[in-house]
């Protein structure tokens, strides 16, 4: 599965590293990532694995990290389409809407497939140039379990667990989900009893459930169109505009991909670096000179460029007017209004 799109880093996972004596600011500069995801936390796909990357590189034994969050993550900081699952009228209604609100989520899907007494749901990861740490694929599969324990009050025990990826050591794992661990599979996945997802959560909630509902349904609907590639190179490029001069190559290394896939992306997206970087540059101008307290030769230092005098050609190329005329027009406007 390749998607050309960026993930929400999920709230209170940062709640929850803290709990484990885990510092956001080491993890992220371990990641080498901007500090801003902390407050800003849209990322791309390869920086969401990285993040985890950095947080497996920090423990010391990844098979017992991988039980951590989903034990120690409160009901409370449960992301509304996760706390929609939790109260839900059942284990099987719990699954069914993390598998349809996942993508709000981190980057991996859920297929659940029934076949005889069993249910296996299946983990599908996006598609990048680098490898889904193991430690998520362990974490996302062990809370998958946690949920309906959390949610029905009994120790449901899973009929097996396997993993493409191979471990040191399994029996940490083997005793939290009280099955065989299978390591080297073809798929990753947790099997259940179907008769386990038969039973009733004693967190539902029919009331909460109506109002949460049609407002995931709506953002899904929304996020579907939006985070694209186009999106978030611009962001970086707003970001980074001051100063210096920006290249392909930086902003891929930046999106941890080859500057050959990000000109794929983008060119799936009818655009391209150089146009992406005007736009950039126009938009940004446009906001700071409509700060009256920015001098033009300021705003043109803030959106790259060394002199003033290619500023100006450059804006009245995007506007068909000076800088100070666009100003001036516009602070007349706004006293208007």
């Amino acid at each position: 599965m390749t998607e050309n799109t960026c993930v929400r880093i999920p709230d209170g996972l940062w709640t929850g590293l803290k709990k484990l004596g885990i510092n956001a600011h080491d993890l992220v500069q371990k990641a080498k990532m901007q500090l801003t995801v902390i407050t800003e936390p849209i990322v791309t796909v390869e920086q969401y694995y990285a993040l985890w990357q950095a947080y497996s590189d920090t423990i010391d034994d990844m098979e017992a990290g991988m039980l951590q969050l989903p034990t120690v993550f409160e009901t409370t900081h449960y992301p509304p389409p996760v706390l929609v699952a939790y109260h839900a009228r059942n284990y099987r209604d719990a699954l069914e809407r993390m598998a349809r609100y996942k993508e709000m989520c981190p980057p991996e899907k859920l297929r659940m497939i029934e076949e005889g007494t069993n249910c296996a749901i299946e983990l599908e990861f996006f598609d990048t140039e680098q490898a889904v740490p193991p430690l998520l694929v362990g974490t996302t599969l062990a809370f998958l379990l946690e949920l309906g324990r959390r949610g029905t009050g009994y120790s449901i025990k899973a009929r097996s667990v396997e993993f493409t990826q191979s471990f040191n050591q399994v029996q940490a794992l083997e005793e939290y989900f009280g099955c065989p661990i299978h390591i080297g599979a073809e798929r990753n996945r947790l099997t259940l009893e179907k008769s386990d997802l038969n039973r009733p959560f004693t967190s539902y909630n029919s009331e909460l459930l109506g109002i949460l509902t049609p407002v995931l349904e709506k953002t899904l609907e929304e996020q579907r169109h939006s985070h694209s590639t186009t999106e978030i190179v611009k962001w970086i490029m707003k970001r980074n505009l001051t100063g210096k001069r920006l290249d392909i190559h930086e902003t891929a290394s930046e999106l941890r991909m080859s500057e050959r896939t990000l000109q794929r992306r983008l060119t799936e997206e009818n655009t391209s670096f150089k146009e992406l970087l005007k736009e950039a540059r126009h938009e940004q101008a446009r906001q700071y000179l409509a700060n009256p307290s920015l001098d033009i030769k300021e705003v043109a230092f803030l959106v790259g460029y060394k002199d003033q005098s290619s500023f100006y050609r450059a804006f009245r190329s995007w506007e068909g007017e000076t800088p100070l005329n666009w100003r001036a027009e516009h602070a007349l406007i706004k006293e208007l209004h």
